[in-house]
């Protein structure tokens, strides 16, 4: 409420004394929900603990994609082995000699 009633006054340093607070705390709050990107404004956090909490949300969910994204990679390298293995395939080429025309 206070950053928009910034938006429409003409002297922020009034509003500020006002509001008990610094012009520049008034600047800060403005930039910060301008940095919100829209929709986001209902899940803005209120205190430095429930950003903190969606902050570890976030990184879990992180987390959670790359330890698929492992498995997924562990899983395929060892099919790749199995059926190099079956095979007899060391995997390595074969040395021949360059034939000349």
């Amino acid at each position: 409420m206070a950053v928009e009633r910034m938006r429409t006054c003409e002297n922020v340093g009034e509003l500020a004394r006002e509001l008990g607070v610094r012009p520049r705390c008034l600047y800060k709050w403005r930039a910060k929900l301008e940095a919100i990107e829209p929709g986001e404004e209902a899940a803005r956090p209120s205190t430095h603990a429930a950003a903190y909490r969606k902050e570890n949300q976030q990184l879990k969910r992180l987390l959670a994609e790359k330890t698929l994204e492992v498995d997924f990679f562990r899983s395929a390298l060892q099919k790749v082995e199995a059926r190099r293995q079956k095979s007899g395939e060391t995997g390595e080429m074969g040395s021949t000699s360059r034939s000349e025309k």
